[in-house]
């Protein structure tokens, strides 16, 4: 069979006129970022990066996605934080590790592209990237017909941070009787969205715009809060060397989090009540009357990162946190792990 009517790549859907719209939005906000080991501009084949003044780097690396978060952003018709979500919680799983972030890489893939959308994606990739010393060097805009649905997206990320060897945090060094810190999470971050959306939507019947006293906001204000980068807190204690360990509490919660960085044959006591719990969480709990062990696991229950530090160098953490101005509570503490128990206790 012969075609004779001329058929281009806009006709399956594919529009290249709008990619290139995209595109100019994305090398301006992405040269915004751009750090003095940035060797490529954006458009090359491979991004270029050059280490420079490092001794013996280790070079940490994290892939990770938004979830169904992006679910809530096209809810409300708001795309300009999605990006910052994404990159911190990159920045955070590398920080864990003693890392700087050096550049960071998006894959943004949708059905139709609308390159207004595609730049306010970009505009929260690129403002989280600036805060965290972070250049937006590459990435990946795919437009694909018929795999999503109208209006929808999904974005995901990879990073590359360095640590030089000898600062290289493992938590090898952690001990029975050393103290955990918590830093409050803004919110769910970017984790247990699946639950807190049949809870919010199809339980309660709520939409975006409901507005809940008890979270003096929307119900999509909250969920669309952002992710929070803890990369500060983190480097500084380094820095000043009473930092044992580090764990980023995300999927899984302290349950499966804090056991990651934890020798063999140790565990750790959580006091519960020794910080404040979100109200969002509060909510969430009620709603479902989720299990103990579900709450615990899906949600960070207002602990976005957990820090360990031995008791000796206990003042000396809570000044640089206080110095910092940081929020921070002592949670629990390291202890001999005992056969049969789990790795995290709360009391």
């Amino acid at each position: 069979m012969v075609i004779r009517k001329k058929i281009r790549y806009k006709d399956a859907g594919v529009d290249i006129d709008e990619a290139d719209r995209a595109v100019s939005h994305i090398s301006r906000l992405a040269k915004k970022t751009f750090t003095r080991g940035v060797l490529t501009g954006i458009g090359a084949f491979g991004a270029g990066f050059q280490l420079t003044g490092w001794k013996k780097p280790v070079l940490i690396s994290s892939a990770d996605g938004v979830g169904t978060k992006l679910k809530v952003a096209f809810a409300m018709g708001r795309h300009d934080t999605v990006g910052c979500d994404l990159v911190n919680h990159c920045v955070n799983d590398i920080a864990v590790q003693g890392a700087r972030p050096l550049f960071f890489l998006d894959y943004f893939a949708t059905g139709k592209l609308d390159a207004e959308v595609m730049r306010d994606v970009v505009s929260g990739l690129a403002k989280a990237c600036r805060e965290n010393g972070c250049a937006l060097i590459g990435g990946e805009t795919a437009e694909m017909p018929g795999l999503y649905a109208e209006g929808e997206y999904d974005l995901a990320g990879f990073i590359v941070g360095a640590v030089e060897r000898n600062r290289l945090l493992t938590g090898a060094s952690i001990r029975a009787g050393d103290i955990v810190l918590g830093l409050p999470s803004t919110g769910l971050h970017t984790n247990g969205y699946s639950l807190a959306r049949k809870l919010f939507f199809e339980v309660a019947g709520y939409g975006v715009k409901t507005f809940l006293p008890e979270l003096n906001c929307t119900v999509g204000e909250e969920l669309l809060k952002v992710h929070r980068s803890y990369l500060t807190p983190i480097q500084t204690l380094l820095s000043e060397g009473v930092l044992k360990g580090a764990a980023h509490i995300t999927g899984g919660g302290m349950s499966d989090n804090i056991p990651r960085i934890l020798p063999a044959g140790l565990a750790v006591e959580i006091a519960n009540g020794t910080w404040p719990v979100l109200p969002v969480f509060e909510v969430l709990g009620k709603l479902g009357n989720i299990p103990e062990d579900d709450y615990r696991r899906t949600f960070n229950l207002g602990i976005g990162m957990a820090l360990v530090v031995g008791r000796r160098n206990l003042a000396h953490a809570r000044r640089v946190l206080d110095g910092l101005k940081e929020t921070y509570y002592e949670i629990g503490r390291v202890v001999e792990a005992k056969r049969g128990q789990p790795r995290v206790i709360y009391l």
